[in-house]
């Protein structure tokens, strides 16, 4: 089994019950069993900013598909739960990022691994941090904590809401 993070997020409709949704669909998944959720963030959105904030979490999970496949049945996922790509970064029901699998480094056209932007997002590395404060980057070395300590944090606010 491998050990996966992703990060989740939602800033249409019902945030929540899309992110929950969300959490069980990969938990459905074959091989596949989640071990971690953090708490639910919400954030401004980021690079296209003139929408809805976005609800994030994060999520371990450990699985014997491959990353390929993964990443195939996550977009599944959110095509299910009614995701459109109009455009890019624009609003969604659903997003769901790789960010690590296990330690390994994946440079494809579909799939880049860790997620090139993770080290640079507060709203991925707040609630990452939260679940799995020792993870490294496999790139560099350098702790993902360490990342989160340069940036600025002040707009992720961590939301206590009922599952």
């Amino acid at each position: 089994m491998t050990r996966v993070y992703l990060s989740l997020g939602s800033n249409m409709g019902d945030r929540q019950g899309y992110l929950q949704k969300a959490v069980k669909a990969l938990n459905d998944l074959p091989e596949t069993e989640v071990k971690a959720v953090s708490s639910y963030y919400e954030t401004a959105a980021w690079g296209l900013t003139d929408q809805a904030d976005f609800l994030n979490l994060a999520l371990a999970l450990e699985t014997k598909l491959p990353a390929e496949t993964l990443l195939r049945s996550c977009q599944q996922i959110e095509k299910d739960l009614d995701r459109v790509r109009h455009e890019h970064w624009g609003p969604r029901t659903v997003d769901i990022d790789i960010l690590l699998y296990g330690q390994e480094i994946w440079e494809t056209e579909h799939l880049k691994v860790p997620h090139p932007y993770m080290s640079q997002r507060a709203f991925v590395l707040v609630p990452l941090v939260e679940i799995a404060d020792d993870l490294v980057d496999p790139k560099t070395g350098q702790a993902y904590k360490n990342y989160l300590s340069q940036l600025n944090t002040s707009d992720v606010r961590k939301l206590e809401l009922m599952d």
